[in-house]
């Protein structure tokens, strides 16, 4: 079975917790649980740090799949981004106080990389099995778009991952019931199983 990859993010700014961290352990011992070779990992919030991190996980791992979660609280559903852009535009700073305006990710890289997953054929699973989900063509400027941008200029470079994207997920219920409003959320069960259907779809995707 493949190598794969499921990355969250640790809390920032004024959240407490990241609920795309809870969703990428779940559904990396779902995955390992049905045959695959899977991994997991919580990112830092920190453009530095974060750039250190993937690199060294992937080439460590050399995974097959990697997809990778961060929260976009307010959301109503399960995003799956189509493009990462070469910009870091950070409109707050990250949790080491660092906030880059203006500035490429990779002075030699591309304007933009489209994500490798097959996402109308996630997108189908997911509404087939009652999850809210939709494409969507802006990851950002800030740490999302980031990891998702290097992960595909890795696999530039490198060759690996062999398929690799992003996914925004809303709050939990849990999380969204302490703050004003309260926000929109899914329960952890559907980011999970955001997860675990592009992982599935990747892997069928990829040619021997």
């Amino acid at each position: 079975m493949p190598t794969v990859l499921v990355t969250g993010f640790e809390p920032f700014g004024d959240e407490r917790e990241n609920p795309s961290a809870w969703a990428a352990e779940r559904a990396a011992a779902e995955l390992a649980g049905a045959g695959f070779d899977a991994h997991w990992a919580v990112l830092p919030v920190s453009f530095k740090r974060c750039r250190e991190a993937l690199a060294q996980l992937l080439e460590r791992l050399k995974p097959d799949v990697a997809v990778a979660l961060g929260l976009a609280g307010g959301v109503t559903h399960v995003r799956l981004e189509r493009v990462a852009i070469n910009l870091m535009d950070a409109g707050r700073p990250d949790n080491d106080g660092a906030q880059p305006v203006d500035e490429p990710i990779d002075p030699q890289g591309p304007a933009a990389y489209f994500s490798t997953l097959p996402l109308r054929r996630i997108l189908e699973r997911l509404r087939g099995e009652g999850v809210p989900a939709a494409i969507s063509n802006s990851a950002g400027t800030f740490l999302c778009n980031f990891a998702m941008y290097l992960l595909l200029r890795h696999a530039d470079l490198r060759g690996y991952p062999r398929r690799a994207g992003f996914i925004h997920v809303p709050y939990t219920p849990e999380i969204a019931a302490r703050k004003p409003g309260p926000p929109p959320s899914l329960p952890l069960g559907m980011l999970v199983r955001a997860a675990v259907v592009a992982v599935e779809e990747a892997a069928a995707s990829l040619t021997p």
